[in-house]
C-alpha cells in the first residue's frame, strides 16, 4: 500500500493513537524531530508505548509541519502545523503499540518528504471509558485526514490539468486516475458540497440529466479517450477540444478542487461520529452503485475502475480505523464486529491487489470478465454488511 501524500492543516496538539487513553507512565519520551528544506530527521525509529513527544524543530525556510501517520500511511494519528522556520513545536500524544510513519512537509503543500517507520512497543494502554474524550479524538482525527486529502487533490490535480493544457496526453492519462484517488477516498465529504461535486465529478449522463454543463475530471477522460467516447455515444459526433477548450475546462477543474480544498478548510467546516461511520459505507456504496465502479460504469472511456475501486475503500477503511476502539469499548457485540470487520477489509485489499496498484498501475477494467467482476462484488458485499452496522455500534444504538 503506497503512503499518501499529505496536505493536512487542522492543529492537534494531543492526539492519542488507536482511541483515547489513560496516562501511562511507561514510555514517557521525548524524541527530537529536525525538519529542514529537503528531509525529515527523526531521532529515534522506536518508543515504548506511553506518552511520547515529539518534539519539532524547523531548520528551513519554509513553515512546515509534523506527521505520525497510521500503519496504512494514510491516517493521521497525530500532527502539528504552522511551525515556523527557527522555531520549535511539540506533539504529545498516549502512543499505543503498532507500526506508525512519520513525515513532514515544508510550507505545508504537495508531497511530504522524509517518510519514516516508526514502531511503538510495550503493553497495549487501557481505552479510557470517557466517551466524549474518545469521540472527540475520533473526529479530530478524520476531519484531519479529510483536509489532507483534499490539499494533496489539489496538487495532484494541477499537475494533471497542466499535463492536458501542454498537450502532453500520454502523461495525462496516466496522471487521470491518480489524480482522482484522493478524491475518491472522501468522496461523501465531498458530495456534501452539492455544488462543488457535479462541476468536478459528475459523469456525462447525470450532467446532462440535470441539465448542468458536463465539466470535470470526466469531461477531460472523455477528451482524452476520444476513441471509446465515440464507440460509447455513437449517435454524437464528438469532437476533441481544441487549445483554448482544453485550457477553459482544465482551469475550470483546478478551480473547483480549490474551491472544496477551501471548504474544508474553513472554521465553520465540522464533522461528527456518524459522518465518518456512514461516510464509510457511503465509500463503498459509490462502488456498488450502477453508474459506479463495480459495473464500469465510473471511468467509462479510460476503464480505470479499479483506482477509484481501491480508493474508496482505503477511505472507508481509514473512517472505519478512527474509531474502531470506540467500537471494541462497546462490549461483544463492537468486539465480534471489529474481528468481522478486520478479516473483510484485509480480504478485499488483498483480492484487489491481484489487479495491481497505484505505484505500477492497475489492470484496464474492459479486461475483466464478468466473473471476476462478480468476485469482487461478493467480497464487497461481504464488507459492506458488517460496516453498515458500524453507526449503530459506534453510536451505542445496537
Amino acid at each position: 500500500m503506497k503512503l499518501r501524500t499529505l496536505t493536512a492543516v487542522a492543529a492537534v496538539s494531543t492526539l492519542a493513537l488507536s482511541g483515547c487513553v489513560k496516562n501511562s507512565a511507561e514510555g514517557d519520551a521525548v524524541i527530537d524531530v529536525t525538519s529542514s528544506k529537503d528531509d525529515c530527521t527523526v531521532s529515534a525509529a522506536t518508543a515504548k508505548s506511553g506518552t511520547v513527544t515529539f518534539k519539532v524543530t524547523n531548520t528551513g525556510d519554509k513553515v512546515t509541519e509534523f506527521y505520525l501517520l497510521g500503519e496504512d500511511g494514510l491516517r493521521i494519528a497525530g500532527e502539528v502545523e504552522n511551525i515556523a522556520p527557527g522555531t520549535s513545536r511539540n506533539l504529545t500524544l498516549q502512543a499505543q503499540p503498532g507500526t506508525y510513519f512519520t513525515e513532514c512537509k515544508p510550507g505545508m503543500v504537495g508531497e511530504g518528504i522524509g517518510t519514516a517507520k516508526f514502531t511503538v512497543t510495550g503493553e497495549k494502554l487501557a481505552v479510557s471509558a470517557d466517551e466524549k474524550e474518545a469521540t472527540d479524538a475520533a473526529v479530530e482525527s478524520y476531519t484531519a485526514y479529510t483536509k489532507d486529502q483534499a490539499g494533496a487533490l489539489v496538487t495532484a490535480t494541477e499537475e494533471f490539468v497542466a499535463a492536458y493544457i501542454a498537450g502532453d496526453d500520454k502523461e495525462a492519462r496516466r496522471l487521470f486516475p491518480l489524480a482522482r484517488r484522493s478524491y475518491e477516498r472522501i468522496e461523501p465529504t465531498a458530495g456534501l458540497f452539492g455544488d462543488l461535486d457535479p462541476k468536478i465529478d459528475y459523469r456525462k449522463p447525470g450532467a446532462e440529466a440535470e441539465g448542468l454543463p458536463f465539466t470535470g475530471f470526466h469531461r477531460i477522460e472523455m477528451d482524452l479517450w476520444l476513441d471509446e467516447a465515440r464507440k460509447n455515444y455513437p449517435g454524437e459526433k464528438i469532437e476533441a477540444l481544441d487549445a483554448a477548450g482544453r485550457k477553459k475546462v482544465g482551469e475550470q477543474l483546478v478551480t473547483d478542487v480549490q474551491a472544496l480544498y477551501d471548504r474544508v478548510h474553513a472554521k465553520d467546516f465540522v464533522m461528527t461520529l456518524d459522518d465518518i461511520t456512514n461516510g464509510a459505507i457511503g465509500l463503498l456504496d459509490e462502488v456498488a452503485a450502477p453508474d459506479g465502479k463495480l459495473p464500469g460504469e465510473e471511468d467509462e472511456f479510460s476503464h480505470t475502475d479499479l483506482y477509484d475501486f481501491y480508493a474508496n475503500v482505503e477511505g472507508a477503511n481509514v473512517a472505519y480505523q478512527s474509531v474502531r476502539e470506540i467500537a471494541l469499548a462497546k462490549g461483544k457485540k463492537g468486539e465480534e464486529l471489529v474481528a468481522r470487520l478486520d478479516k473483510q477489509f484485509k480480504a478485499m485489499f488483498e483480492l484487489l491487489e491481484t489487479y495491481g496498484n497505484f505505484d505500477d498501475g492497475f489492470v484496464s477494467y474492459d479486461t475483466v470478465s464478468q466473473a471476476k467482476r462478480n468476485e469482487l462484488g461478493a467480497q464487497l458485499n461481504a464488507l459492506s454488511e458488517p460496516l453498515s452496522e458500524l453507526t449503530g455500534i459506534v453510536l451505542g444504538t445496537k
